[in-house]
């Protein structure tokens, strides 16, 4: 659990969070504040939030103590981040088949400040769906 990341605690909170920003993104991580792979990516998170201050804005909600959004955005991983911008659910194209959310924990911090890069420049050109500046599809793992 990250304290230094702020954690929002009722559906209402998560909404006012998304309607209120107007100029970055705002990126919520779901998932359980007592898990590994959550501590994992939020200490990424925490890691990168000075870098893109001026991009994006992050929050953290415990799917157990918030459970509203379980249902509407599928949130059965362990770990999930989504990206909002301007009242609106950006999608990006991982080349996983999931383009709504990433659901498993990004440990390079590198990497997660290019998607948000990317998600950023999408979202303010107007773009529902951004593609990832990696592809990760499990055929190149092997």
């Amino acid at each position: 659990m990250s304290y230094f990341l702020p954690h929002l605690h009722s559906g209402w909170h998560v909404d006012q969070a998304i309607l209120s920003e107007q100029e970055r993104l705002v990126i919520i991580r779901f998932g359980r504040d007592h898990d590994e792979e959550c501590m994992k990516q939020d200490e990424v998170l925490y890691r990168i939030a000075e870098k893109v201050i001026n991009m994006a804005v992050f929050y953290l909600v415990d799917v157990d103590e918030v459970p509203d959004f379980n249902k509407m955005y599928e949130l059965y991983d362990r770990t999930t981040i989504m990206f909002f911008y301007r009242n609106k659910h950006m999608m990006i194209d991982l080349g996983t088949g999931n383009n709504n959310k990433i659901n498993w924990a990004l440990e390079d911090k590198q990497e997660m400040i290019d998607i948000i890069e990317t998600v950023f420049r999408g979202a303010r050109k107007g773009k529902g769906l951004v593609i990832s500046p990696k592809d990760y599809s499990t055929r190149h793992r092997y």
